[in-house]
């Protein structure tokens, strides 16, 4: 692998390659507060296993809680969200190309608001 595009137009294109299907929020160490959220997501760089990872995540309308454990860059790619920090009570709503990066350790509170979300990201395990 030497690149990955995710352009924005992999949000409606109907030959864009599936996510594996990851379950429900509390399926990977997460919270649901609200509705029945589906996850899945894809590792295009590396794995949970090593330092450094990324790809693609998908989430379905609904509202749950999540602790991260790496730090993360994400640009949206699809639908909107909402992210609300449970520590400062920060919380803004992004659409298609708005990015974020989110420290470890962080409390934040995803509210979905389409009837999907799809993120590309990068996640760093290792403590700054």
């Amino acid at each position: 692998m030497t690149m990955i595009a995710y352009p924005q137009s992999l949000a409606n294109n109907l030959m864009a390659p599936p996510l594996e299907p990851w379950g429900t929020p509390e399926d990977i160490g997460c919270e649901t507060l609200e509705g029945e959220v589906q996850l899945a997501g894809s590792f295009d760089l590396g794995s949970l296993e090593t330092a450094v990872f990324g790809g693609q995540f998908s989430a379905t309308r609904g509202t749950y809680r999540v602790t991260y454990g790496f730090h993360e860059h994400a640009t949206l790619i699809e639908g909107e969200v909402t992210l609300t920090d449970e520590h400062s009570g920060e919380s803004r709503t992004y659409g298609p190309g708005d990015s974020w990066i989110i420290a470890k350790g962080s409390q934040i509170i995803w509210h979905i608001h389409s009837a999907r979300v799809r993120k590309s990201y990068l996640a760093v395990t290792n403590d700054l």
